[in-house]
């Protein structure tokens, strides 16, 4: 079996193409999937997100494991990646895209390896979490790094546009939405009520603007984490990349005044020491960025995500 997942699509930071559902996932630690989906375009402009898990994996080849700031960790010394390729999306299909999606992660979810999810829009986020709530004995708890809330009911009738998975996270019953924490919002592409959606559901609201002037990285994150995790069985963590500031993101929507990429990897690998169950990136927009660099800054994110993941393991052996 060639490691191409499409074309001269190579797997995930080397990892091996396996297929879900066979003994091929049996030695791998870290399940890497992608969803090339894109729903309801919140705005013409910025379209193109099903191409993500394609860009991310073609750039991921040119990185080792390696992270020489963090004592010298080699994370592909530590684990194995399989390589599950794409959920297979029907597009222009919303409820059976949302569907296939669930059925998918449900399987990953089965395997009790650590999952990654490329997307795609964030609508995916709200099946795949679905799956999580399903699988486990107890509640799931959140955390949300992006610019915007995506808590909206609907986008022009759509109930699973970018918008809105939060909203549709809020009414699952396996998740606790006092749990749920959207952290680093910022900037007026958020619409007036959806902060007080956030609000009337219990959810916890961290700005980027909060993170700044704490000035403590660690003690952010350590906030973020308590709540996510208070009442709750398994921690889920969702990026949107453009929890960034656009200097740091020209593959992301233009949001400015958001975190540095030191900021969302640092919060990230905190997260991760301390225990996250699995964790998806979404919205990145290969044809907004000729250079590709918001597709190389993903290796670099789940790369420190599964760096805190090996330091959580070792401590709680």
């Amino acid at each position: 079996m060639t490691d191409k997942i499409y074309g001269n699509t190579p797997c995930f930071l080397g990892g091996k193409k396996v297929q879900i559902g066979t003994d091929q996932v049996n030695d791998r630690d870290v399940l890497i999937y992608g969803v090339p989906w894109e729903g309801a375009v919140t705005w013409g402009d910025y379209t193109g997100a099903e191409l993500g898990p394609k860009s991310i994996r073609l750039n991921s080849a040119r990185y080792s494991g390696y992270l020489p700031e963090l004592d010298g960790i080699d994370v592909l010394a530590h684990y194995q990646l399989g390589d599950l390729g794409d959920v297979d999306i029907v597009p222009h299909d919303v409820p059976d895209t949302m569907n296939r999606i669930e059925n998918f992660a449900g399987k990953v979810w089965d395997t009790g390896k650590f999952p990654v999810a490329f997307g795609g829009d964030h609508g995916i986020t709200f099946p795949i979490v679905s799956a999580l709530g399903k699988k486990i004995d107890g509640k799931v708890g959140i955390i949300h790094l992006d610019a915007h809330y995506d808590n909206m009911n609907d986008y022009q009738g759509e109930m699973y546009a970018r918008s809105t998975p939060f909203k549709r996270l809020y009414e699952d019953e396996n998740v606790r939405s006092e749990s749920i924490v959207h952290m680093g919002i910022h900037g007026p592409r958020n619409k007036p009520e959806t902060g007080k959606f956030a609000a009337e559901a219990g959810a916890t609201t961290i700005t980027s603007r909060e993170i700044r002037y704490a000035n403590d990285i660690q003690a952010m994150a350590d906030k973020a984490y308590q709540i996510a995790s208070e009442g709750t069985e398994a921690v889920y963590l969702s990026i949107c990349s453009d929890v960034l500031d656009f200097a740091f993101n020209p593959g992301g929507p233009v949001d400015g005044n958001g975190l540095t990429s030191f900021e969302l990897v640092e919060l990230v690998h905190a997260f991760a020491k301390k225990g996250i169950i699995g964790m998806d990136l979404v919205e990145i927009y290969p044809i907004q960025d000729p250079n590709d660099f918001s597709s190389h800054l993903a290796s670099t994110i789940i790369l420190y995500a599964l760096a805190g993941n090996i330091l959580h393991e070792k401590e709680n052996k």
